[in-house]
């Protein structure tokens, strides 16, 4: 027996993979090593195997990184044979879409690793718009992406602008690309700010109607997108979570962990699409992902509530929040060497248990859910190893006189913008020290400050009242409209949610609310 057949011998029943891996190398054309993984949904470890033993025995030829056969192997089909694709039929009734976001995905921001990113293929991010437009009704919907480095948000919007999209994202980056190419393009994609390990933002928890969500390819990961999928469900009796998620053909077991893990949320898989998502990367897992499409239960929402706050932080295969990294050690001893002058009310975060017993304590998702109940002068801060993003939302949500913040690696300056407008900061390797501002003299900056100031209400309302107490022409009608004319993204979100780019933009937001001509005249 050759080494091709012993591969394919050896394979079994999944053979069918690596015989249209040989096919396709068999049909004249030139074939990298990449495309051959995503085009047959099988591993870079299996496909080299086969090419070595295709080099050795069937004449294969090379150029460069490209591979073809010299003649087509006898017995395989030239066209390559695989599961039936649901949306297949529909993509050729799609190529100005297709087009669009094969541009929109090539522009993207690129992927991080810290983050577990890997791009999906323009095409499937078109197929996963096609698919929630095939299977469920779409007109009026509201879609929640959580988590969307492959644009998915965009191309349901652009396929059907009469459904509400909104995405949940950590990374800036894609929150200012979506909100940016949404503008251009003419619909409406919401973009929320969130590390869901601290979690939904309150803007859309029981919000939708469909969730998506592309997570890290742990059960961790895979268990935390899709508790969160599942507070954003509106519609508990109708709603659905779409999935992805992919495994090597020759771990199951990894498969079965996470299935356990959506087990665990009560969960039904309704139907798993093998190998419908194809990804430029991830070839380990053969460039493909399964999609699931998963329907709560009654059971779904109260395993969620007992489980979600028990999930950790380390949810990533990579960086210093994967899951076999051991968690840097933050907060310092502010017993032996605490700063002097510094007597915190409040310890914010995970602290050792003998740092200062007496003083309350507070999780970090805590302190961004709800306003503290009491009003403390100096608060302490940990800020965990790949939480860094959070550290302006933390400063923003409490109103003491200081806040110092320890994070894990020496810390970057944060971003400045309306952050100044509340603190003079101070970075000192891994410290972060904020002393509140007193209030400002000027109109823009006192509203802007009422804003900042009450980062957990709802941006809308609080800009409203401060523009009508600054200017004394407005009445509540007339004061809401002007805030929606300067901020059409302002509506249902708070500060705290907001993308960085839109807290950028809230200075100039509020010079024009205060230069806005009343709807209907002067009300003195």
């Amino acid at each position: 027996m050759n080494g091709i057949e012993e591969l394919l011998r050896h394979a079994g029943v999944d053979g069918r993979r690596l015989r249209t891996a040989l096919a396709l190398l068999g049909d004249g054309r030139w074939w990298t090593l990449a495309d051959l993984v995503r085009e047959t949904a099988t591993s870079r470890r299996a496909i080299e195997a086969l090419l070595r033993e295709t080099e050795a025995e069937a004449g294969l030829e090379r150029s460069g990184d490209r591979f073809r056969l010299r003649e087509p192997l006898p017995g395989l089909s030239a066209a390559p044979h695989g599961p039936a694709d649901p949306v297949a039929h529909l993509l050729s009734g799609h190529t100005e879409l297709l087009a669009r976001m094969e541009e929109l995905v090539a522009e993207a921001p690129r992927g991080r690793q810290a983050l577990d990113h890997v791009a999906a293929t323009a095409e499937t991010v078109v197929r996963r718009a096609l698919l929630l437009d095939a299977r469920f009704w779409l007109p009026g919907a509201r879609i929640l992406c959580v988590g969307d480095h492959d644009l998915t948000s965009l191309a349901t919007a652009l396929l059907r602008p009469d459904a509400e999209v909104a995405v949940v994202d950590v990374d800036e980056r894609i929150l200012a690309y979506i909100a940016g190419q949404a503008e251009r393009l003419g619909v409406q994609v919401r973009t929320r700010w969130a590390d869901l390990r601290l979690g939904l933002p309150a803007s859309v928890q029981g919000w939708a109607d469909l969730a998506v969500t592309d997570p890290p390819y742990t059960p961790e990961g895979i268990g935390l997108f899709a508790a969160r999928a599942a507070e954003g469900i509106a519609d508990r009796e109708h709603g659905r979570i779409l999935l992805a998620y992919g495994a090597g053909e020759r771990t199951p077991a990894l498969a079965l962990k996470v299935q356990q893990a959506l087990s665990a949320l009560n969960l039904v898989s309704e139907a798993i699409y093998p190998d419908f998502n194809r990804y430029h990367g991830a070839e380990a897992i053969g460039s493909a992902a399964d999609l699931y499409v998963l329907r709560p239960t009654t059971k779904t929402w109260p395993a969620v509530a007992a489980r979600v706050d028990g999930l950790g932080a380390a949810i990533y295969t990579h960086g210093p929040q994967s899951v076999e990294s051991r968690p840097a050690d933050v907060a310092p001893d502010l017993t032996a060497d605490g700063p002097a002058g510094f007597s915190p009310a409040v310890l914010v975060g995970e602290w050792p248990r003998d740092t200062l017993p007496r003083i309350p304590r507070a999780r970090l998702s805590t302190w961004l859910a709800k306003p503290y109940a009491a009003d403390p002068a100096e608060v302490a801060v940990a800020v965990p190893a790949g939480m860094e993003s959070a550290l302006p939302r933390l400063l923003l949500a409490t109103r003491a006189r200081r806040v110092r913040a320890w994070t894990a690696a020496p810390a970057e300056d944060p971003p400045a913008g309306p952050l100044s407008c509340v603190y003079e900061l101070t970075v000192t390797g891994r410290t972060v020290d904020a002393v509140r501002r007193p209030l400002p003299g000027s109109a823009q900056e006192r509203v802007l400050r009422r804003i900042l100031d009450n980062a957990h209400g709802k941006l809308a309302n609080t800009w409203r009242e401060a523009l009508i107490r600054e200017r004394g022409d407005l009445t509540k009608k007339q004061a809401k409209a002007v805030v929606a004319e300067a901020a059409p993204w302002s509506a249902d979100v708070t500060v705290l949610e907001l993308p960085a780019c839109r807290l950028a933009g809230l200075p100039a937001a509020v010079a024009a609310s205060l230069a806005a001509p009343a709807a209907d005249g002067p009300q003195r």
